[in-house]
């Protein structure tokens, strides 16, 4: 199973290091084709490609290509608001984790989609838990 995991980069790095263990956790349920996502060295400008235009060309490439996305969503991000549309768009599966928080409010256009799974988590033990019981089915 080729899983792209979609978290924010140019939108804020401060969970690169949560983006990390959760790339480890998918690593268990098939190829992730992201992993580049949870570099914690990776810095705000995405700067892993030779340009913007490459790097857009070769994300699709690999959304297109996979069987799952998996969305970190609690950081906003308009590069990962449209992977997901592009996935729903392509038929793709879309599972978005979002941390509830005080000043954090997940978008409509996301909880509103009854073609977009979402669980809310806390810790990266509630991950662990919620993909063993998604990947079971």
């Amino acid at each position: 199973m080729n899983i792209y995991f979609a978290g924010s980069i140019r939108g804020g790095r401060e969970d690169a290091g949560l983006y990390n263990q959760i790339i480890k956790l998918l690593k268990t349920y098939g190829n992730v084709l992201t992993e580049h996502v949870g570099d914690i060295n990776l810095g705000v400008v995405g700067d892993d490609g030779a340009n913007d235009v490459f790097i857009h060309n070769r994300d699709m490439e690999w959304l297109l290509s996979s069987n799952l996305v998996v969305a970190e969503v609690t950081v906003t991000s308009m590069g990962v608001g449209y992977e997901i549309g592009r996935a729903v768009e392509n038929n793709i599966p879309v599972f978005c984790l979002f941390r509830p928080q005080n000043d954090k409010y997940l978008s409509a256009m996301i909880t509103g989609n009854k073609n977009i799974i979402v669980k809310s988590y806390h810790t990266i033990d509630d991950i662990k838990r919620i993909f063993q019981e998604y990947f079971k089915q």
